[in-house]
């Protein structure tokens, strides 16, 4: 990669791992539901004004739309309300580091799901380093005294794995254009998860939010989402899969800057511990990292 994919990489790892920190400040004044429909509402909307002026437009073809909001459950309304809510328990940096386990079980799926992406030793060693750490991660508490904690833990690791089903469920839209790809299943999501919050939020109940709940709304959905799409199919488009998926290195760093620069979050041992055993078994899936340290050492 050159240094403008590199640079667009960072970019996307910082607004994805934003989310993580945006999700923290809405929760402060909206449930987590209203928090997930105003962020797949608003940037839907976004998405559509740029087709729009890119003069883009939606063939409606036979199943498209189903497949939209299968994707839609998929990659938004189960992840997002499991993330969210997760983060009502759980400090933004932690979930974002157990989210960063999505490669983990993507590899594990796509085994078993697919015919063209088998399971190798690198791979089973990864995944058997990450699942450690996030065993690590949670704790033997888990065993102990089976908590909200523990349960908000596993609700974000959940997300993971609905991340990954997504990844493999997504390939049948290669011949769809990448941005109503993306609007597509957002404006599905946005209409599965409307009466659900309708019934539970009750949004007309609801006290005023303040400025800083606006702008992380805000946040989520232009820069967190709507950006952040345009970016990842920039990047898949100029640089390929394999490189995008540096950015799950990266994602865990900003989300963890801004929990505890600004948040004022702290990681406890432990938890270093797992994050260090997920970055081993993410650099054993990808191969490049290993292969980079070792043609290091050849050289001296």
């Amino acid at each position: 990669m050159g240094a403008a994919e590199w640079l667009l990489l960072i970019t996307l790892s910082i607004l994805w791992g934003g989310s993580f920190f945006f999700n923290a400040v809405a929760l402060r004044d909206l449930p987590p539901l209203t928090v997930v429909i105003a962020r797949v509402a608003i940037a839907a909307a976004v998405l559509w004004l740029l087709i729009a002026l890119s003069g883009q437009r939606l063939a409606v073809r036979p199943g498209l739309w189903l497949a939209f909001f299968a994707m839609g459950a998929l990659n938004n309304v189960i992840p997002f309300t499991l993330i969210v809510w997760g983060q009502t328990r759980i400090g933004s940096g932690l979930a974002s580091i157990l989210n960063a386990t999505t490669p983990l079980f993507t590899v594990i799926l796509a085994h078993w799901l697919t015919r063209d992406e088998p399971m190798t030793p690198a791979r089973v060693i990864g995944v058997v380093c990450g699942l450690l750490g996030v065993a690590v991660m949670i704790g033997t508490r888990a065993f102990e005294q089976f908590g909200l904690e523990v349960i908000a833990q596993l609700a974000v690791v959940g997300a993971a794995i609905s991340y990954a089903f997504a990844g493999i469920f997504g390939r049948r839209f290669k011949q769809t254009p990448p941005l109503i790809t993306a609007a597509g299943q957002l404006s599905a999501s946005a209409l599965m998860m409307l009466p659900v919050v309708m019934f539970v939020d009750r949004p007309w109940d609801l006290t005023t939010p303040g400025p800083q709940t606006w702008g992380a709304v805000f946040g989520l959905a232009v820069f967190s989402s709507a950006l952040a799409y345009v970016i990842y199919f920039r990047i898949l488009a100029r640089a390929g899969a394999t490189n995008l998926l540096l950015v799950t290195f990266l994602i865990p760093v900003s989300a963890l800057l801004l929990g505890i620069s600004v948040l004022g979050e702290v990681l406890e041992a432990r938890q270093v511990t797992g994050m260090i055993l997920i970055a081993l078994g993410l650099a054993a899936i990808d191969g490049r990292p290993i292969a980079a340290c070792l043609a290091a050492i050849g050289r001296r």
